[in-house]
């Protein structure tokens, strides 16, 4: 077949996409994200921007079946990505004839919708279900599997803390492994496939958050810890704290949003999927079990945990650094500077400058649309630091305070927040 798979980078798209190419299926990715070199089977799309039928036209030419994958955050257009663009979509799909779509939506999101996520999620399904197609909308709860993204993702990140935060106010979750969910959109792409219904894709168990988090802890070969029930101040500082980050472009799992569906919860009845589809949805546990945790997965969960400290103390170090060059040590400074044979007015213009370079580093770092173009000119200008300092005043390699030798360990922070920046 040769199907549209919308949101094709993310999470779930991702593995169909890989599913589907092994089957020998013709797929055509449409993301936000630009496309790599070459690669023809990639468009690079901004739904938010594709809210008219036509826009849509030309990518459905030859399609069999659509499959929308795309989804949006708390920070993001929720609206014009589960609706407005979906709309147009399925109106396009229509008037070209493509009768099958299959909708991924939200668990529990036709009940009770807490959020604007939820409601989102809610009115792009009623978008689909308006139209003359053989459509299926699947809502999964908590996805799990080898690669991790958003919830999953924060399952490994808590499960590395050297205690177990427990949330206060969460319901239960029923986390569904991602192989289920892919072998799901298979059954559903083939001859004859029932249409026109709607499932939860929920796994077997409704376990707390807490303890989903507790089996990853196992999983990863670490002793249980010590479970701290955080109070409800603290726990929406925390969520706030994530709203903060995403007002700097970051992209987190805690946040307003998620205080809300955790409330709610992720749980649902997987009989009707199980009976339609012959399935048997695999409990966490023994999902885990078949796919032991390497090293790799370590590593993983605890810089998880470590990334917003290190961009975060990392920007802000930038950033007290040029304060203090520009108050307490601006005569620190400028004596350096005469020392190494520069005229007063020249070495007020190099405190200046460096201060308000440092700052404006500082701020690149912590907001993530620059944090790339931050951390190379934090870079650059750490060695241009230990080059110049050098040159002026080789005394400093001799100072019981190190500042030369600490600009070192600065640039290796430098590096690993480099190569941890990439969230998917």
């Amino acid at each position: 077949m040769r199907i549209l798979l919308v949101g094709g980078t993310g999470l779930i798209g991702s593995a169909i996409h890989a599913k589907l190419s092994a089957e020998g299926h013709d797929c055509i990715l449409v993301s936000r994200h630009p496309a790599a070199a070459r690669d023809r089977r990639h468009i690079t799309l901004d739904i938010t921007q594709a809210t008219d039928p036509s826009k849509w036209k030309g990518l459905l030419s030859g399609v069999d079946a659509v499959i929308n994958a795309a989804g949006a955050l708390q920070g993001q257009d929720m609206q014009g990505v589960h609706v407005a663009g979906s709309a147009a979509l399925y109106a396009a799909c229509e008037s070209a004839g493509v009768r099958r779509v299959i909708l991924f939506s939200a668990i529990g999101s036709n009940v009770d919708a807490p959020s604007a996520f939820s409601r989102s999620k809610r009115d792009g399904e009623a978008a689909l279900m308006a139209r003359d197609l053989d459509w299926v909308v699947l809502r999964p709860s908590v996805v799990v599997g080898r690669p991790a993204y958003g919830g999953s993702a924060l399952l490994r990140g808590l499960a590395a803390l050297p205690v177990l935060p427990v949330m206060p106010e969460t319901a239960a979750i029923q986390p569904v492994h991602l192989d289920d969910v892919v072998e799901t959109v298979l059954f559903f792409l083939q001859p004859g496939a029932p249409s026109r219904i709607a499932l939860d894709l929920a796994g077997p168990r409704q376990i707390a958050f807490s303890d989903a988090v507790a089996l990853f802890r196992a999983w990863l070969r670490w002793r249980p810890a010590y479970r701290l029930h955080l109070p409800s101040w603290l726990a929406s500082a925390a969520y706030r704290a994530g709203d903060v980050a995403q007002v700097l472009g970051w992209r987190t799992p805690i946040n307003a949003t998620a205080q809300a569906e955790m409330r709610r919860g992720a749980a649902g009845d997987p009989e009707p999927w199980r009976q339609m589809t012959g399935l048997r949805p695999r409990d966490l546990e023994v999902a885990l079990a078949r796919e032991p945790a390497s090293v790799q997965e370590r590593w993983f969960a605890r810089l998880y945990a470590l990334k917003p400290l290190i961009f975060g103390v990392f920007g802000l170090f930038w950033i007290a650094t040029g304060i203090i060059s520009l108050s307490a040590g601006w005569n620190i400074g400028m004596s350096l500077l005469r020392e190494g044979g520069l005229q007063e007015n020249a070495a007020a213009l190099t405190v200046t400058a460096g201060a308000l370079a440092d700052i404006a580093i500082g701020l690149a770092i912590l907001w993530r649309p620059l944090s790339r173009y931050g951390l190379w000119a934090a870079l650059i200008i750490s060695l241009s630091y230990a080059v110049i300092g050098t040159a002026l005043v080789p005394r400093l390699w001799a100072d019981p305070l190190g500042p030369m030798l600490k600009i070192w360990p600065v640039i290796m922070l430098n590096l690993v927040a480099m190569a941890i920046r990439e969230d998917r």
